[in-house]
């Protein structure tokens, strides 16, 4: 793989991630200032950051419970464990990440928790659809995620949006009290400062949901460097496009999909997505993680008892 080209996207991704966690704190700042000057200013910044380092990330535990998800264990799937173990080592986790099992027949994946204490959840619909080099690059994935820190990242530009929505409601809040004071007084109305009030929130989200894009970008790089090759993720993307977007023809008709709105999409494009994988050239750094492997499906779930459910609001979990 180009260690060159590889290099300089990390660098983009990271200096595009920097620039958006530091608008956004910039934005929650100068709200603060507009409504209590630079104390506010202040006591919101630290605010932020102290509640970001004191307040842990929630139970890995407890989010799986959510999802209806159960432990995977090792003896289950010797192969998948394997896969992660060699992961996490290239990735220079101390702990091993665990395995979850979540019944959905969506195909989707998500890691919780952080370096020292995390999970990689696997729903039923991806583990009965991939294959196991498919699988290995959608755990490469998720195991980038763990590496680079993007689950606090993203908590805290979720905290920074929480604030800022928090001071825009306070700061509307006190503008209409104030409202006929301002409009029979010779005061002068300073609209920038409204307009921030107002759209402060909104500028936010999309900065959140941005970073959310550059995170999943640089995630998809960092997967590539772990296995060696882009391939077994960008057929696992394709795949999982292809699949999703047959669920969504059963409810909009044949053929037709939901537009695309780019500045709501918490993930980038799937097309941009491989084009970029494919893009790295090929040059191997590791050895296959699972030797002579590759072909065989891993078998995980052939028997288990728990299966998706239909529930009432026509969503299967």
């Amino acid at each position: 793989m180009d260690a060159l080209n590889l290099a300089a996207a990390r660098l983009r991704n990271l200096l595009q991630s920097g620039l958006l966690v530091a608008g956004m704190g910039a934005l929650l700042g100068y709200l603060a200032w507009i409504l209590g000057g630079p104390f506010l200013s202040l006591l919101a910044i630290v605010l932020a950051l102290g509640t970001w380092v004191a307040t842990p990330l929630l139970s890995p535990t407890l989010v799986l419970r959510i999802f209806g998800g159960r432990p995977i264990a090792p003896a289950a799937s010797p192969q998948l464990y394997a896969i992660v173990e060699a992961l996490a080592e290239r990735a220079g986790l101390g702990t091993l990440p665990r395995l979850y099992y979540v019944p959905s027949d969506v195909m989707n994946a998500f890691a919780v928790g952080d370096r020292d204490h995390s999970v990689v959840a696997l729903s039923d619909g991806l583990l009965r659809r991939l294959s196991l080099e498919e699988l290995a690059g959608v755990l490469a994935h998720e195991v980038s995620h763990i590496s680079n820190h993007d689950l606090r990242v993203m908590s805290f530009a979720d905290l920074i949006e929480r604030f800022t929505r928090l001071l825009s409601l306070l700061g509307q809040l006190l503008l209409l009290i104030s409202l006929p004071l301002l409009l029979f007084s010779d005061y002068r109305i300073d609209w920038l400062a409204i307009a921030v009030l107002i759209f402060a929130p909104s500028i936010n989200a999309l900065g959140r949901l941005a970073l959310s894009r550059n995170r999943e970008f640089n995630a998809d790089l960092e997967a590539a460097r772990l296995l060696g090759r882009p391939e077994p993720l960008a057929r696992a993307l394709a795949k999982m496009e292809r699949f999703q977007g047959r669920v969504l023809e059963r409810f909009i008709g044949p053929g037709e999909r939901l537009p695309d709105p780019s500045l709501l999409r918490t993930h980038p494009p799937t097309e941009e997505r491989i084009r970029r994988l494919l893009a790295l050239t090929e040059r191997p750094q590791h050895p296959p993680l699972v030797p002579g492997a590759w072909e065989r499906s891993p078998g995980l779930l052939a028997s288990a008892p728990l299966r998706p459910r239909w529930h009432r609001n026509g969503l299967w979990y």
